[in-house]
């Protein structure tokens, strides 16, 4: 007999049972049978009840029937039961229809259905369930499986090759898998209506990308819609840069990050260099052609390209997203509001002077000031003159020496008469090392693409380790100046030493001779005093050098003084003078100064005078005479002039 206690039991089943939902009913009646392959025989048409309480339509209550419609009674009848997603979401599905995916133009593709991209009809879970596979962070892996497939690819006409694998190294990617909110593929493209970038209706065609974006910067999207660029390019000028261009599609990043077009360094060359730097693009709107070239040859340009990410760029001046045209008294650059543009990084600048003409090109006379552009051709006329002078008369002296016998006498040093006292060796070894110093750092900044460049710039981005060596260079030459007047001032020997440094007539008679050995207008080699043209050409060129040098340096160093105090044409003519000068000092070291103390016939392979401060044996035969070729006797025959030297 049954227990009044199992009969409350059963009866309580019973009654929750008869007052459960029609819909919980039906689905508990189809997953009788559901729930096991051995009923169904088919894996497709197995429903796990737990499973299925999971899904967003198992927790909406939704009934088996009410996709399955036909099937309320068993046995099933034969026709095809298969669910259609479109008699509860016709919007969404005539919105695939017509998109990219839809192919309306292509039937014969493959086309991705609900279930590619939500997952299997009887475990849909909500977009913002984190085992979805439309949620955001899972979004990208969805849109891979075909995205990411190059034989897909090819076959379906994908024309972007791995825009998964660039996504995922965003700055989006990064922050979503923070848990941040952030965009995703669906937040560019859509959801279900996704068109071709090229179709006018597309999120992320060019004319609706500034709107895009909006969605999550609206306050940025507002600022460059006021800019020149979001002007021109609301007008359909499609050269007109919009978001995408400047900070990339799928591979956004940081400003901060290197491989990002908007680092610092980059923006230049990769960004708004590759607009204002097209030739076609200047033509076609009037803008100025030399901008691009002027910025990468002045020091901001220079030291961008070296790697500093602490120097002006373009943005530093014209602004990111607020770039308006000079003529526009809103602008960073308009006249009015030049001097505090330059003030935020040299402060004061234009206090005294207007600034002027910012992107100068000293060869240009449309853009650089006429100090600036005569200054430059005159030091281009001054370099090719004398170094190619030097270089002639070189040529010539090596010509007459290579063909003139002579014997280097073996002279003991301490036998060796006294050229160099040590005074003077101390401020040539303080010159040397800080010369070739300032050489390396200074054509470093000028020319950083060189290999030999790069050692000194790879701590460039964080420590500017060539702008110091440089300036502390430059003050051992100096302090090497100084160490020379101050032993001249003291010595007396040096001070005869200087004196006999000064130009004279018998200068003039020296060369006249050496010229007229060179062109066998005389025999013998002429007689050198101990100070010759030679040593004092090259002296007084070293003093005056230093000095431009200096001066120019200093105006250079100390720009905020220079731009506060100086007309700006006054700083680029000291640029174009400290650059030109080391040119000229450079090319006279290896034309001139190493020709006479390595190469020339006398002394080769090397003058050591610096280093022990007594003359060469080869250059005491030049300064006594002793090379004397016999005149030719009038019967003798004539004998070629290319005897070896012993």
């Amino acid at each position: 007999m049954m227990s009044v206690r199992k009969f409350v039991w059963i009866a309580g089943l019973f009654v929750a049972a008869l007052a459960a939902p029609p819909a919980i009913r039906a689905a508990e009646e189809c997953l009788s049978c559901h729930d096991s392959e051995d009923n169904v025989g088919d894996a497709t048409l197995v429903v796990q009840a737990e499973a299925w309480d999971s899904t967003v339509h198992g927790a909406a209550g939704i009934a088996c029937a009410d996709c399955h419609a036909g099937h309320e009674e068993y046995p099933h009848p034969a026709a095809d039961a298969r669910a259609s997603c479109a008699s509860c979401h016709s919007d969404v599905t005539e919105g695939l229809a017509a998109s990219v995916h839809g192919r309306p133009d292509a039937p014969d593709l493959k086309h991705p259905g609900c279930t590619s991209c939500h997952g299997p009809t009887h475990a849909l879970r909500a977009h913002d369930d984190p085992v979805s596979p439309v949620h955001p962070a899972r979004l990208p892996v969805t849109c891979g499986a075909c995205h990411s497939d190059p034989e897909m690819g090819a076959k379906e006409g994908i024309r972007l090759v791995q825009p998964i694998a660039a996504y995922e190294a965003s700055v989006h990617a990064r922050a979503v898998a923070a848990g941040e909110h952030a965009a995703t593929c669906s937040s560019c493209h859509g959801s279900h209506d996704i068109r071709p970038g090229e179709d006018p209706a597309s999120r992320v065609n060019r004319a609706n990308v500034p709107s895009t974006c909006a969605e999550c910067h609206a306050e940025i999207s507002a600022t460059f819609a006021a800019s020149v660029h979001g002007q021109a390019a609301a007008r359909g000028i499609d050269e007109s840069p919009v978001c995408s261009d400047c900070h990339g599609e799928h591979r956004i990043l940081g400003p901060a990050d290197k491989g990002s077009p908007v680092f610092a360094s980059n923006v230049p060359k990769m960004t708004c260099g590759r607009c204002h730097g097209d030739l076609r693009v200047t033509e076609k709107f009037g803008l100025t052609d030399t901008a691009v070239t002027a910025f990468e040859d002045s020091f901001h340009g220079l030291a961008g390209r070296s790697g500093s990410v602490t120097v002006a760029n373009c943005a530093s001046c014209h602004g990111v997203h607020d770039i308006l045209p000079s003529s526009d008294p809103r602008s960073h650059i308009a006249p009015a509001n030049l001097a505090a543009t330059c003030g935020n990084c040299h402060p004061g600048a234009g206090a005294s002077f207007a600034i002027g003409e910012v992107h100068v090109l000293p060869g240009d006379k449309e853009t650089a000031h006429p100090a600036v552009y005569w200054v430059r051709n005159a030091y281009l006329w001054l370099i090719w003159l004398t170094i190619g002078g030097m270089a002639l008369h070189n040529l010539l002296d090596l010509r007459r020496k290579a063909r003139t016998p002579f014997t280097r006498p073996i002279v003991p040093i301490a036998d060796r008469r006294r050229r160099m006292s040590g005074g003077f060796r101390i401020a040539h070894g303080l010159l040397l090392t800080s010369f070739i110093a300032l050489v390396w750092s200074g054509f470093a900044l000028k020319y950083p693409e060189g290999w030999w460049a790069r050692p000194l710039l790879a701590w460039e981005a964080s420590f500017t380790v060539r702008g110091w060596l440089h300036r502390g260079a430059a003050l051992v030459m100096l302090a090497a100046f100084a160490f020379h007047a101050v032993h001249v001032a003291i010595d007396r020997r040096a001070r005869a030493c200087i004196r006999n440094m000064m130009p004279t007539l018998h200068d003039v008679h020296e060369l006249r001779e050496k010229l007229m050995w060179y062109f066998g207008k005389r025999t013998g080699i002429p007689q050198s005093p101990p100070l010759g043209y030679a040593e004092k050409a090259e002296y007084l060129a070293l003093v005056w050098g230093t000095l431009v040098m200096a001066v120019t340096g200093f105006i250079l160093w100390f720009e905020n003084w220079s731009l506060a105090n100086l007309p700006k044409w006054a700083s680029d003519v000291a640029t174009v003078v400290h650059f030109y000068e080391a040119v000229l000092a450079t090319l006279a070291i290896v034309v001139w100064h190493f020709y006479f103390v390595i190469f020339d016939p006398l002394v080769y392979p090397l003058d050591t005078t610096f280093l022990t401060g007594r003359e060469a044996p080869g250059r005491m035969l030049e300064r006594t005479a002793a090379v004397v070729e016999p005149k030719p006797r009038k019967d003798a025959k004539p004998k070629p002039d290319d005897t070896a030297r012993t």
